[in-house]
């Protein structure tokens, strides 16, 4: 009697759900994401897949939040079918690749309010 697909035989490894992720790296208060395809249901500190690109969020000297992607690769894993959490793909359509994601127009939103409020209390005061 063969296996079922469920009992993990890796017959449909290839077409199972793959996702588009941030692995986080670096040390205590100085994080650094990988951005990787890995399987959707695997943690992070499993092994990926494939490395599709890097992103360091603090400022460097320049006030500057570095972003490598291989867009290419990007674009084949989601032509495959590749699913993308939600920060990759906020990163992804500030960087031009996909649409504006909506969570990055409300974030900006309350960016712009909390800093028209500090504006209006410093006049005030």
């Amino acid at each position: 009697m063969p296996l079922s697909p469920a009992s993990g035989i890796g017959r449909f490894y290839a077409k199972s759900a793959k996702i588009i992720r941030f692995v986080r790296l670096g040390c205590t208060n100085r994080p650094f994401y990988h951005i990787v395809v890995m399987e959707r249901r695997k943690n992070q500190h499993q092994p990926v897949i494939e490395q599709v690109g890097s992103f360091d969020p603090l400022p460097n000297a320049h006030n500057e939040r570095l972003v490598a992607l291989n867009t290419e690769r990007i674009r084949f894993w989601l032509g495959k079918g590749a699913h993308l959490s939600t920060p990759a793909a906020e990163l992804l359509g500030i960087a031009g690749l996909l649409p504006i994601h909506p969570r990055t127009y409300m974030t900006a939103w309350r960016n712009r309010k909390t800093a028209a409020e500090a504006e209006k209390a410093e006049t005030s005061a």
